[in-house]
């Protein structure tokens, strides 16, 4: 007997419970007309993911409660149809991460979450109880158990839900995404699920919250580990799959992108979720005639239109002709707003009020770092007049040696490049440009360059940003030791000035603004290392 299950990977905004329950009724309406008898939604869905310490609110879970009872009433409309719905559940003085499966105008059913991560960027046990028991029902002869996400990491509550009978394992994800994170769900799933004899129909959570990015892709696998449907990645989807009994049957595989391709659309995604669901108009940003700005200037204009978008270049005295020329030709191309503010006379200014004070010290970083402050503060008056939210530009690479300045470059209300390394910058720059040409090629190929003192560059005073961005992936992405460094090759000089410098910018990483997340470790949520440290790796 043939069973229709519908995916419906939805964009929840967290706190918004209209929003969401309008997402999740316009799947079931349109799972309805597709005679599906399940809809499965991704975790948390009707409140959003993570939803944080709201979760400490009394009033959090009373509303997420009513909205629930309001949805199922709701989707009475559509007999017999099973919607399975991720949501906060108090019980018993416990709190729970929990889903329900509504069912003509009822909840029939209620699952408590098993495991509870705590790592990287998951705090689940600051919030919610952990629960043991299994949820399965059966529907036209094949029996369907439910998990939650973190579930399906461990063997314990699939072998739980396979003890109760469970044949196909719905399983509502929040997952994050960051690069190479498709394969390795799939490969643990394969491990934790489909190896205990069960078919697997994955919700994942699509858009950005905060930092966090959900790159969708929900899939269906079966009993035996292969991959038989599978939904876009970073795009919103409702799609129907239909199984003979316990066996899906295969319809159509999401196109594979490439690594420069995934995480080009994740900060799209993150920029236009961030901007849009927080209310701001457009976006500011401060254009250099360098790589890390022009990078920016896409994703924005990609994001959110090139009429939300306004580029603003702030030429100093050390600007360089090709900086303003290839800045003037960018902007071109893309058709975004565009002003030229020249900063001579506020430096000057500034230098003058110094003057007395910095008599008989001689020129050093200070100056350098007015420059930039000056471009911030102009950026930040823009935003205060439009509304606007000023994006800023500093890469990863950057921000780990603290090669930025506070209340300078480093001043706005989100970070789109933040967890992107230097070099992985040109790979989408060029990425980018193979779409369509927006990005000046001299743009890629000349020396990178603050363009703060006269014939500047940036490895005047740091490593290769290879070999930057090497160490730093090492020491800070994968833990390595520097011994484990030096065995990979890298000079024991540069491995301690870098080391030494990601220690000694902890204070400047704290007070920049939130950004879009990547990797499997970025600055912020997942490194949480103190200022004031005397431990020093030998």
């Amino acid at each position: 007997m043939t069973v229709n299950v519908a995916i419906a990977q939805i964009n929840s905004t967290v706190g918004d419970l209209a929003g969401n329950s309008a997402k999740i009724a316009d799947c079931a309406r349109r799972a309805s007309l597709e005679n599906a008898d399940i809809l499965l939604t991704p975790e948390l869905s009707l409140v959003g993911y993570p939803p944080e310490d709201l979760l400490l609110r009394v009033s959090f879970y009373a509303k997420s409660q009513i909205a629930l009872q309001a949805l199922a009433q709701e989707l009475a409309v559509y007999k017999d149809l099973y919607v399975i719905v991720g949501h906060p559940f108090a019980q018993d003085g416990h709190h729970y991460n929990a889903a329900s499966v509504l069912c003509n105008g009822e909840i029939i059913l209620t699952y408590r979450k098993h495991a509870l991560p705590n790592y990287t960027v998951f705090d689940e046990k600051r919030y919610f109880s952990s629960a043991d028991d299994a949820c399965t029902f059966t529907l036209k002869g094949v029996c369907f158990g439910i998990n939650i996400c973190e579930d399906t990491w461990f063997d314990e509550a699939p072998a739980r839900a396979r003890a109760a009978g469970a044949e196909v394992l719905l399983v509502l994800n929040a997952s994050p995404y960051h690069m190479q994170k498709e394969h390795l769900r799939q490969d643990v799933m394969r491990f934790n699920v489909t190896g205990q004899g069960m078919a697997l129909v994955y919700a994942n959570l699509v858009g950005a919250q905060d930092e966090l990015v959900f790159d969708g892709g929900s899939f269906v696998m079966n009993a035996n580990g292969t991959i038989t449907n599978q939904l876009p990645h970073f795009a919103e989807a409702c799609v129907t799959v239909s199984f003979n009994g316990a066996e899906p049957v295969a319809q159509s595989l999401a196109e594979e992108m490439s690594t420069e391709a995934q995480v080009y659309a994740a900060l799209v995604l993150g920029v236009q979720d961030y901007v849009r669901k927080n209310g701001f108009p457009g976006a500011i940003i401060g254009l250099s005639g360098g790589v890390d700005s022009a990078l920016t200037l896409a994703i924005a204009v990609d994001a959110l239109g090139a009429e939300n978008v306004r580029a603003v270049m702030m030429p100093s005295p050390y600007t360089a002709e090709i900086s303003w020329v290839d800045s003037r030709e960018m902007v071109q191309r893309l058709g975004v707003k565009y002003d030229e503010i020249a900063i001579n006379d506020c430096f000057t200014a500034f230098r003058d009020a110094l003057d007395f004070e910095f008599k008989d010290l001689p020129e050093d970083a200070t100056e350098e770092n007015l420059q930039a402050r000056i471009r911030g503060t102009l950026l930040m008056a823009l935003s205060n007049k439009t509304g606007a939210i000023v994006l800023t530009t500093g890469n990863k690479s950057e921000m780990a040696v603290g090669y930025c300045t506070l209340y300078g470059d480093m001043a706005g209300g989100f970070a789109a490049i933040k967890d992107i390394a230097k070099t992985l910058v040109y790979r989408l720059c060029s990425y980018r440009n193979s779409i369509s040409d927006v990005i000046p090629e001299r743009i890629l190929t000349r020396a990178p360059s603050a363009e703060l003192r006269p014939n500047q560059t940036d490895q005047d005073s740091l490593p290769s940003y290879e070999i930057l961005d090497g160490i730093m992936q090492g020491y800070m992405e994968d833990g390595l030791g520097i011994a484990e460094l030096l065995q990979a090759g890298y000079l024991k000089e540069d491995i301690d000035k870098i080391t030494r410098l990601i220690k000694l910018n902890e204070y400047k990483r704290r007070q920049a603004p939130v950004g879009v997340r990547v990797t499997n470790r970025a600055f912020g949520r997942d490194w949480r290392y103190p200022i004031t440290s005397k431990f020093r790796e030998q």
